[in-house]
């Protein structure tokens, strides 16, 4: 185990950035209460700027450490996929067009299920488009679902209860529900291609598990805040003039491009600057693009990523240590402390791993991919989105934790049980 300076440094970081994510909502108290030093503690309160500002502090260490260049070296080995995707979908999927095509397919979704209304559109953004993202990705389906639970149910929802418990549900399921393919969930995604997994594999020894597991914790929510959900009432959206059919097409052109090619930043990058100028053209059938969120978010993954690299020391031989079984229950635990993409890759550097044990470190990594915000990578985008429904503005870390407990255990359930 290599325990040079800068690797104790950086695990000693990331564990202060980790407390950081726990701490937000403090920051932000303390904004309100001294306007003296309220930029400083807003900056630190702001959960998408905790692992950027780590990171940052990580790469001075090296500068100080082991010189310009290989603090430099550093930085450019990492990969900025992951990060630069997420913005790029996060922009796209949130734009008035795909809004109004996804509210409308879901509206008519809706139409078929026997109960009231908002009953069955709550039910399929909470199912329906988390599974939905092992096609369009996991980044664009929580987009999805955020943006239009945000807007038509946390803004009448008085409830923090209720409000964690939906978050919590939302996360587990998101992270979950991307398991039917091998390309849309990024822990998934790791490891498909060094171990072979394809469409048949994922649906045989994941998709049905997850898919059983999303449906019983949104029908479990249901249950449990019916009376809360009842007195809502869901608002068509009849305020903003129709976007023309042409234009809906061309944006779903650009979203399905970006997510055909969301390991080539150099071409889904291309398409987005494409569709900057294109939203541009037709300004009136837009809302004002999410850049700022997105850019935040990113910004957070890019954090984790530059902290995260400096974590293998000491991750990779706890995981190899463990066997099939312990594997499963010990990458839930650690996702919720490191990225769960992170763990699936540095299993994927191991050799000699029994079919077994691969299949329950990534198990292990879903299951744990809502309990916090940095334990799956859609999480940041979902928290950007709905914290504004929070007081303060703020998702607290330990309400977040509470939400997503009963989900995950439905979810280990699921995989070890069924």
């Amino acid at each position: 185990m290599d325990t040079s300076l800068i690797n104790i440094i950086g695990a000693s970081l990331f564990a202060l950035a980790i407390i950081h994510t726990f701490s937000t909502k403090y920051f932000e108290h303390l904004a309100h209460t001294n306007p003296r030093f309220e930029g400083i503690f807003h900056l630190l309160g702001e959960v998408e700027v905790v692992f950027g500002f780590w990171a940052m502090i990580l790469i001075i260490f090296m500068f100080m450490i082991q010189g310009e260049g290989a603090a430099v070296e550093y930085l450019d080995t990492r990969n900025y996929t992951e990060p630069m995707f997420v913005f790029v979908i996060m922009v796209i999927a949130a734009t008035r067009p795909i809004l109004q095509l996804s509210q409308n397919f879901v509206l008519w979704l809706a139409k078929l299920i026997p109960v009231k209304k908002e009953v069955a559109i709550f039910f399929l953004l909470l199912s329906f488009v988390p599974l939905l993202g092992s096609f369009i990705t996991e980044p664009a389906a929580m987009t999805l679902a955020a943006l239009l639970l945000g807007k038509n149910y946390f803004k009448q929802i008085k409830s923090n209860r209720f409000k964690y418990a939906t978050i919590g549900i939302l996360f587990v399921n998101i992270s979950i529900g991307g398991t039917l393919t091998p390309y849309a969930a990024p822990p998934v995604l790791m490891v498909s291609g060094t171990w072979g997994w394809d469409l048949q594999f994922m649906l045989t020894h994941f998709g049905w598990r997850s898919a059983i597991a999303v449906l019983v914790n949104t029908i479990l929510l249901i249950s449990i805040f019916k009376t809360e959900l009842l007195e809502i009432k869901f608002k068509d959206d009849t305020s903003e003039k129709a976007v023309p059919f042409p234009i809906i097409i061309m944006h779903l052109l650009f979203l399905v491009g970006v997510v055909l090619f969301a390991h080539h930043p150099a071409v889904f990058m291309s398409l987005f600057l494409f569709f900057l100028g294109f939203t541009a053209a037709y300004k009136h059938h837009q809302n004002e693009l999410i850049l700022k969120e997105a850019l935040l978010v990113g910004f957070f993954l890019a954090g984790l990523v530059v902290l995260g690299g400096m974590q293998q020391w000491w991750l990779e031989p706890t995981l190899i240590s463990m066997d099939s079984t312990v594997v499963f229950y010990g990458a839930t635990i650690l996702t919720a402390f490191t990225d769960n993409a992170a763990l699936t890759y540095l299993g994927s550097l191991v050799e000699g791993l029994s079919d077994e044990f691969k299949v329950s470190l990534v198990e292990g990594a879903v299951t744990g991919g809502g309990l916090t915000v940095i334990a799956n990578a859609p999480n940041p985008a979902g928290i950007s989105i709905l914290r504004e429904y929070f007081d303060e503005k703020v998702v607290s870390p330990l309400g977040l934790l509470a939400g997503a407990l009963v989900p995950t255990f439905v979810a280990i359930l699921a995989f070890r049980l069924i």
